[in-house]
């Protein structure tokens, strides 16, 4: 989810959190708990800090070890330790139970996007992710921020609120969850172009009705497309261009950190006055008619990096650094 999205939530525990008689009862435990689901959901996303070395470690890093298995708990103790430690008199398993539930939330809602984590680390270093709630979902946000407005404006009590709140979450969550299911299975019934064994990938978006969706297909191509009010509807091919350039670009650390988390990228080659301009693109992301996550490589003749750049690029961006054209 989104840095607004896990802020939101840290605040809906803190209100869910009076439930606890400790910290309804206990002034320096209710002080410690409400700083220690603050921070415990934002974080796993400590590895932002990677972006001071530079793009390529965060995109590489940016929820891997940190969404672990073995990194929750040392975020809680760290967290609730802290906090405990600046409010004298907490009660420290109090603190620690709540802060590790917003740790596990952080975590957890991850998942439920594209973007996915390597929460299963050291287990397997795959990238798990369920694709159904979108990184930005209006729904959880939204109605964390009514929760919170009933709360803070003294109209409803928190005990009241925040478990009806979380328990209606719990089914939103399991309904977008079996309608990704139900599509994902279906989808073939709807693809006029269907042959077997293919497969897609269905993607969700701030729309509860709309689904981006990517089909690979042979000789590593990509057909794009999305799923409205009941239809799905193709909309482009994305070529992956074979070229010298393109192997090249393999052996560049940016490249290589772009494939490291997706298996859905492309690459196409720009001969550009002073060699060549290969962007490797994230095609499960797609934003006004571009690919946003992409890697770029600029090489001369020879194959030699000039230049190069690896993350979330808009258009204008891409422009003025590059002078590459998208459509």
């Amino acid at each position: 989810m989104d840095t607004s999205t896990h802020a939101v939530i840290g605040l809906g525990l803190a209100g869910l959190s009076h439930i606890d008689p400790a910290v309804m009862t206990h002034p320096a435990t209710a002080t410690a708990v409400f700083f220690g689901v603050l921070l415990g959901s934002q974080a796993p996303d400590a590895d932002v800090a990677l972006k001071l070395k530079d793009n390529t470690a965060y995109i590489r890093q940016h929820r891997g070890i940190s969404h672990s298995i073995p990194m929750m708990p040392i975020w809680a103790l760290l967290i609730s330790g802290l906090t405990t430690w600046l409010s004298k008199g907490a009660l420290f398993w109090h603190v620690l139970l709540w802060t590790a539930l917003a740790v596990v939330i952080h975590v957890a809602t991850d998942l439920c996007n594209a973007y996915g984590t390597q929460a299963a680390w050291p287990i397997t270093d795959k990238w798990l992710s369920f694709d159904f709630i979108s990184l930005f979902d209006p729904i959880i946000f939204s109605s964390h921020l009514v929760a919170v407005a009933l709360w803070g404006l003294g109209t409803a009590s928190p005990r009241i609120v925040f478990p009806v709140l979380y328990a209606l979450l719990v089914v939103y969550f399991i309904w977008r969850a079996s309608v990704h299911k139900k599509l994902k299975d279906q989808m073939l019934l709807f693809d006029e172009e269907y042959v077997p064994s293919q497969t897609y990938t269905l993607i969700p978006t701030v729309s509860l009705s709309r689904w981006n969706v990517v089909k690979p297909l042979p000789e590593g191509t990509f057909r794009i497309g999305n799923w409205n009010h009941n239809r799905l509807h193709w909309t482009e091919t994305a070529y992956c261009d074979q070229h010298p350039a393109v192997e090249a670009s393999k052996e560049h650390p940016a490249v290589q950190a772009l494939l490291y988390i997706s298996k859905y990228a492309c690459a196409t080659v720009e001969p550009t006055g002073y060699g060549y301009a290969v962007r490797w693109a994230d095609v499960r992301y797609r934003h006004r008619k571009q690919f946003p996550l992409v890697a770029v490589v600029m090489m001369n003749a020879k194959y030699e990096t000039l230049d190069y750049f690896v993350g979330w690029l808009n258009k204008s961006h891409t422009g003025k650094r590059f002078g590459l054209e998208y459509e």
